[in-house]
């Protein structure tokens, strides 16, 4: 992990070498840096920040998985990271709670670890280090997309 950048970043500091779920500990590292760092980020600069993280992991992605022999191996969780952020950051004015956004942690992870289509399309065509980052923020904006539904028709 230490032996270059690109892959603490990849390997989000560490919480992708769980030895099961690492998606899920990526994806719980990535809410406990948003709680962390939203106090001190106004909207544009967490706007800036997304894109900043999308862009560094496209590149510590494929750095790490070239590396490991696997594009997209488990222990990358970088993308993970960023989604939930994305995730926390748009719908951060309907569910601010950490229960609400617990909710928003749950149906990310079910988006990505189910992979309906067009996820799946995305992750199983792109491999590369963007093509990593990309399914996840899919599976992002498909989380955003449900969120949406359920404030629209039933609360």
């Amino acid at each position: 992990m230490l032996a270059h950048p690109a892959h603490l970043l990849a390997l989000g500091f560490g919480s992708g070498l769980a030895w099961v779920l690492p998606g899920t500990f990526g994806t719980l590292m990535g809410w406990l840096l948003y709680v962390w760092l939203d106090p001190y980020l106004a909207a544009n600069q967490w706007i800036w920040a997304i894109v900043g993280a999308f862009i560094a992991g496209a590149w510590a992605c494929q750095i790490t998985g070239k590396a490991l022999g696997v594009i997209d191996h488990g222990g990358i969780v970088w993308d993970e990271i960023v989604a939930i952020w994305l995730v926390l950051f748009v719908a951060s004015n309907h569910f601010s709670s950490p229960i609400e956004q617990l909710t928003c942690v749950l149906l990310f992870r079910f988006f990505d670890m189910v992979k309906p289509p067009p996820i799946r399309w995305f992750d199983r065509h792109w491999k590369n280090g963007f093509g990593v980052m990309f399914d996840d923020i899919v599976a992002a904006f498909m989380t955003l997309l449900a969120l949406a539904v359920y404030l629209h028709f039933l609360k």
